[in-house]
């Protein structure tokens, strides 16, 4: 079996990012359990806000048309990103992005477990033959990863390749994706996937059937 880490697309060009966040457990029981939870709020990708916290971009999980699902992720599925502030040109407002691979690995009995999501700038689905409508090129992914090791489980957001997305687009989107793509560079995106990370992990649904971070 291929680790994780194996699966993260090698880094070329452009910037790499790591957010990580872990939890040790007492027994591989309660690690494994918590681990199934983790995994399926990264899977739950319309829920990613209310893991984020307040101030999140919003997330929402689409088909090839652009359409939402009220699903889990699945391989070959899109996702748009409503972020703060005025969006792409080329995605009338959304940022777009498509789960190119989706893998996981382990059992309750196995000394690692983990379950892998890599997605990718693309064109916005509910055009024909767009720009990629994303601050970032079509070279960049992120990969989110939760896993367990023995009984430590963690969660990851990794981004590769990172570079902003300034030929081939309207002067709109070229002065938009530079100045998204220094910001991020700078870390001002980095509070965004630690959240994510940190609430994969940590959140908890509250007894009376409400959540709460």
């Amino acid at each position: 079996m291929k680790t994780a880490n194996e699966l993260l697309p090698e880094q070329r060009r452009g910037r790499q990012t790591d957010f990580t966040h872990e939890q040790r457990y007492d027994t591989l029981e309660a690690a494994h359990r918590a681990f199934q939870a983790a995994a399926g709020r990264m899977l739950s990708v319309n829920n990613w806000p209310n893991y984020a916290g307040a101030g999140s971009a919003k997330f929402t999980l689409c088909n090839n048309q652009g359409k939402e699902l009220a699903l889990m992720a699945e391989e070959g599925f899109f996702i748009s990103i409503n972020l703060p502030g005025p969006g792409p040109d080329a995605g009338e407002g959304l940022e777009w992005v498509f789960i190119e691979n989706l893998a996981s690995e382990g059992g309750a009995h196995t000394a690692e477990a983990y379950v892998l999501m890599t997605v990718r700038p693309c064109a916005d689905p509910r055009k024909t033959g767009g720009e990629i409508a994303h601050f970032y090129t079509d070279e960049s992914t992120s990969t989110f990863i939760v896993r367990r090791d023995g009984m430590v489980v963690s969660a990851g957001a990794h981004g590769r390749n990172e570079t902003p997305n300034n030929e081939g687009v309207d002067l709109h989107d070229q002065i938009r994706n530079t100045a998204i793509g220094l910001m991020a560079r700078a870390g001002l995106s980095g509070g965004q996937w630690q959240k994510l990370v940190n609430g994969l992990i940590e959140y908890r649904e509250a007894k009376s059937g409400k959540t709460e971070a």
